[in-house]
């Protein structure tokens, strides 16, 4: 079950956003991964619980930050309910994508899943609900993501395998790389990975 820690940063100016305590396992369903955020003076800010099936599609979806919620999951495309700070009103959506997407590392081990490139392929397109910051609105994002290469890196536990993807915002045309190990994210745009307790668990083979 790996366990640790991210500090996210702005992408652009580097401002520090704070940290992400995660732990995440594999499990007979597919895929769950959990976190706790804090601001940059240690204050809680927010959480991510989402659970992902063996294909890659969220099953089960709850994210909070600055008292907004929601919760979402895989039915007709990705439908979700997002509920104010005061708990009294909700807003429910629903679009045909197949996943989520946002700040936390978790969502691009997802989408990486979700997709199970090979290395080499053709981008693929992928349409997600994005939840941008700071109060969790959601906005449709379509995306290509590539598998660039997968290498290999020897460690005392074994041989660690890194893929290197890049992925492309089809609105923007902005392109940035992100490195993935099993389920653990070395290092993408925002987000850098600082503590590890225990290896990434495997990416499943295809």
């Amino acid at each position: 079950m790996p366990r640790g820690r991210y500090s996210l940063h702005d992408p652009h100016d580097h401002t520090p956003l704070g940290e992400e305590h995660f732990h995440c396992a594999p499990g007979p369903s597919g895929w769950r991964y959990v976190s706790q955020l804090t601001a940059p003076n240690g204050d809680h800010r927010g959480s991510v619980d989402l659970a992902i099936d063996e294909l890659g599609r969220p099953i089960r979806l709850e994210v909070n930050a600055a008292s907004w919620q929601v919760r979402g999951a895989a039915i007709d495309g990705v439908t979700w309910v997002r509920t104010d700070p005061t708990g009294t009103e909700a807003t429910e959506g629903n679009i045909a994508a197949p996943g989520f997407t946002g700040t936390s590392p978790a969502f691009l081990v997802a989408t990486a899943r979700l997709l199970r490139l090979t290395p080499g392929a053709p981008a693929t397109r992928v349409r997600l609900l994005a939840l941008t910051d700071p109060v969790l609105a959601p906005r449709t994002v379509d995306q290509a993501w590539a598998l660039l290469g997968r290498e290999e890196h020897p460690t005392d536990s074994g041989p660690l395998v890194v893929d290197e993807y890049q992925v492309s915002a089809l609105d923007t045309g902005e392109v940035h790389t992100v490195h993935l190990a099993g389920d653990v994210v070395l290092s993408a745009p925002g987000i850098e990975l600082e503590h590890l307790e225990t290896p990434p668990s495997a990416f499943p083979e295809d």
